[in-house]
């Protein structure tokens, strides 16, 4: 009984000194990791770091993200490296959770142009 305790404890606290190592930027709310000092500079320049540390998304969809502010919203280009370190810190410290919404509306479910306009 006491060796299934140990165990058990054991088992729950495994994972405590990754955790207890993770530092948060008081000023942003950033996780402190290799990186966070480009998306503190770049991405707080424009809007609120929240924005940052509310979203989740894997590096193709924070890619796809950073293409679309380029687009639309003024964003600069970035050289290659600095690209690459924003996209390696936000896909390492903000990753998708699993079942956190829902999947996206099939195209096929989707209406099309014509019955989109007749139903207004």
């Amino acid at each position: 009984m006491i060796l299934r305790l140990l165990i058990l404890l054991l088992l729950a606290t495994a994972g405590w000194p990754a955790f207890a190592q993770q530092s948060i930027d008081e000023q942003t709310g950033l996780v402190k990791d290799a990186g966070w000092e480009l998306v503190r500079a770049h991405c707080g320049g424009c809007h609120s770091h929240k924005i940052v540390t509310n979203q989740k998304a894997d590096r193709q969809t924070w890619l796809d993200i950073i293409r679309w502010m380029q687009a639309t919203q003024n964003l600069w280009q970035f050289d290659p490296t600095t690209e690459a370190g924003i996209l390696d810190y936000l896909a390492k410290n903000y990753p998708p959770l699993p079942n956190r919404r829902r999947a996206p509306i099939p195209p096929s479910l989707m209406p099309t142009p014509d019955e989109s306009a007749t139903s207004q």
